[in-house]
């Protein structure tokens, strides 16, 4: 009776969702061509990140190497975006991160895909929202953020913000309740936001580079001592003023700058010919976004010396800062415009996801509850409104940043892992009587029918794949395989990040660990090589399989490894709550 017990618990964890498109009745009208999907990933990816958080690494985290910063995120994220980029050629349907844990890895890697992936919504909303509201406090002479510190700054906790931001938590409910009303997202005044907020850009990047002197990326330390208006770690001084683990630091971090792009694959439902367009759509998304944060970045450093620049209203106050003070107001307006754009994207992203695992009976059903009148999933949008007012009101800036990048990263990982496994599994779309049709080839282990003496024979056919078909034991052997590897890297990634000094010093043990690590990790990857993938014709597919999602995971968890002890501890509170309300309720 136990053993039966554990046996279905065990089959409910794995439990897969067949990869089936929606039919017409059930798929939403679709209205999106390419430049619409490229208009809702540039305007929900340039938000914050570019105004605020810029500032926020090169004041105390990255000097002018905040460029590198931006660019070893954009490389990260370019594999990250080429797995999304092919899952969108596969499916296009709602929730799709989410949806790709569902088809590949079962139940309780979808809920934590799922989970994380509302985490990162949610916070980014909420610090969107606080940055708005430091913006304009910034404009009008910071009267909001006096009166708040005087009346609440002596009662917070030293975890939390230096005042509740009442204001944040305002736009937050506003926006909220017009989506309860039935308010939808305006695709026109997005194209227009986002148009304006390139203008800015532009004209940031070209200001920068007019009155940008090159002196500020050579600063020496003793220059950097003799400010006294900073209250930040100054640094060594130069290009690189806190050493590369600065710019690993920073990098992880980056990764709040480039959410938005994996937006475009949420809207898959939308899309006119969602096959072609979001695999397009994303890269040149991420191609333009790269291009802006570099351009940016620079300019801020070069008319600013790091250890001065403003943290909460960078841009306004550098052009303060060289003499423009007409531009300060032209640039804080247009923040405001890209910042409302990122605001609205953000907040008609989450419902939808929270609906698709409501649907699944992985979250409360209440939440999938359609109102009659609106036609809104009011529950959800209410949920997710309500946390991310409160984590507004709350956490500052920089704690929401680095508690989404982590949340950020672990989707991104489990994508990559989604698809080097889906692309090594017979096709799973596959009606019912297909399944059963099927099912006596898969019962049993795939190592049954090997004699006892057939070791040898297991171990050459990992190496050397006989069969040029796709069969159930090949897709176990990858599954196994693709766990291993991801164990692996995540052991090497965190040796690499406690001790890195010692490691490329020739540490006797360490040295040697991290080279066993690394052989064992290419062995397996060629395992997984000689494996046959699946011939399905796509319109993109993710090239230099499976290295490249391989790398994609080990940087991405490396990066990981870069957050403080209190981001992990939020993480891990967060997704505590999450296996309770998964194993109290969900499954």
């Amino acid at each position: 009776m136990l053993r039966q017990y554990v046996h279905q618990f065990g089959q409910k964890l794995i439990h897969k969702q067949p990869l089936e498109p929606r039919q017409e009745s059930e798929r939403t009208t679709a209205y999106l061509n390419t430049l619409d999907l490229v208009a809702v990933g540039v305007e929900d990816t340039l938000g914050a990140g570019v105004y605020i958080l810029t500032g926020e690494l090169a004041k105390v985290r990255a000097g002018p190497a905040t460029v590198i910063c931006f660019l070893l995120a954009a490389l990260s994220c370019v594999m990250s975006s080429l797995c999304f980029a092919e899952f969108g050629a596969r499916v296009p349907r709602s929730g799709t991160a989410y949806l790709y844990s569902c088809v590949t890895m079962g139940q309780l890697c979808a809920f934590i895909t799922g989970w994380n992936l509302i985490l990162s919504y949610v916070i980014a909303t909420a610090s969107v929202a606080r940055a708005w509201s430091y913006i304009f406090d910034n404009l009008i002479g910071n009267h909001i953020s006096q009166v708040l510190q005087e009346s609440f700054s002596l009662n917070m906790p030293y975890f939390l913000a230096r005042y509740p931001d009442f204001f944040a938590l305002g736009l937050v409910l506003l926006v909220t309740g017009l989506q309860v009303l039935g308010v939808r997202e305006l695709t026109l005044v997005n194209k227009v936001f986002t148009g304006i907020n390139i203008l800015v850009l532009s004209f940031i990047i070209i200001s920068g580079f007019i009155k940008g002197d090159l002196h500020n990326w050579k600063l020496t330390e003793q220059a950097g001592s003799t400010d006294t208006s900073s209250f930040a770690p100054l640094g060594s001084g130069g290009f690189v003023p806190f050493d590369f683990e600065g710019i690993l630091h920073g990098a992880a971090t980056c990764f709040y700058a480039f959410l938005g792009f994996d937006f475009i694959a949420t809207r898959g439902g939308e899309a006119l010919n969602p096959q072609w367009s979001i695999p397009i759509s994303i890269m040149i998304t991420l191609f333009i976004c790269f291009l802006a944060y570099f351009g940016v970045s620079a300019a801020l450093t070069l008319m600013v010396p790091y250890y001065q620049i403003h943290r909460d209203s960078p841009f306004p106050q550098a052009f303060l800062h060289v003499g423009w003070d007409p531009a300060r107001y032209v640039v804080a307006v247009g923040t405001l415009c890209a910042l409302t754009s990122s605001f609205l994207g953000t907040m008609f992203t989450t419902p939808p996801v929270i609906c698709a695992m409501a649907e699944d009976r992985l979250l409360f059903w209440g939440l999938a509850q359609i109102h009659a009148r609106t036609h809104t999933p009011i529950m959800a949008i209410t949920s997710a409104g309500n946390l991310a007012g409160v984590m507004a009101l709350l956490f500052e800036f920089r704690d929401l940043v680095d508690f989404m990048s982590i949340g950020t990263l672990s989707v991104y990982s489990l994508v990559a892992f989604s698809v080097l496994v889906l692309r090594y599994q017979r096709d799973q779309n596959l009606s019912k009587k297909e399944k059963t049709e099927v099912k006596p080839e898969v019962e049993g282990s795939p190592f049954d029918s090997v004699p006892e003496a057939g070791n040898s024979n297991i171990l050459k056919s990992l190496w050397f794949s006989t069969s040029t078909n796709l069969t159930w034991k090949s897709g176990q052997i990858i599954y196994g395989c693709a766990s291993l590897l991801v164990l692996l890297l995540i052991i090497l990634s965190l040796i690499l990040a406690q001790w890195p000094r010692r490691v490329f010093s020739g540490d006797p043990v360490l040295t040697t660990v991290a080279v066993l690590l690394l052989l064992l990790i290419i062995g397996v990857t060629v395992i997984i090589w000689r494996q046959p993938q699946d011939p399905t014709a796509l319109y993109f597919k993710v090239p230099a399989l499976p290295v490249l999602p391989l790398v994609g995971i080990f940087v991405n968890v490396y990066l990981m490894m870069q957050m403080t002890s209190g981001t992990w501890a939020q993480f891990g509170v967060w997704n505590v709550t999450g296996f309770l309300i998964y194993f109290g309720y969900g499954i």
